[in-house]
């Protein structure tokens, strides 16, 4: 059977949703740290996990670095079009 675009975009979906099934229950159970042992080490893993995270948000939202920019144009309200009609 050969392999078409949709099959691997499925495979790797479902990965996606069992690497995120995974997280959410590891932050349910405080990433198995309990209050008692919490020191700055643990905040310093969430933090890379948080930083790591954001680079993938970003990037599926397109925020951050991965933000559309617009043109010059296109933030002043007018169209290249309409910036040579009245040039």
């Amino acid at each position: 059977m050969r392999r078409t675009a949709l099959d691997a975009y499925i495979a790797r979906k479902a990965e996606i949703d069992t690497m995120l099934d995974r997280l959410r229950a590891l932050s349910d159970e405080h990433f198995n740290v309990s209050p008692d042992e919490v020191d700055w080490s643990h905040v310093g893993t969430l933090a890379h996990y948080a930083e790591l995270l954001k680079r993938i948000t970003d990037s599926a939202f397109k925020e951050g670095e991965h933000c559309q920019r617009r043109s010059k144009n296109a933030s002043s309200g007018r169209s290249k079009n309409a910036s040579r009609l009245t040039a």
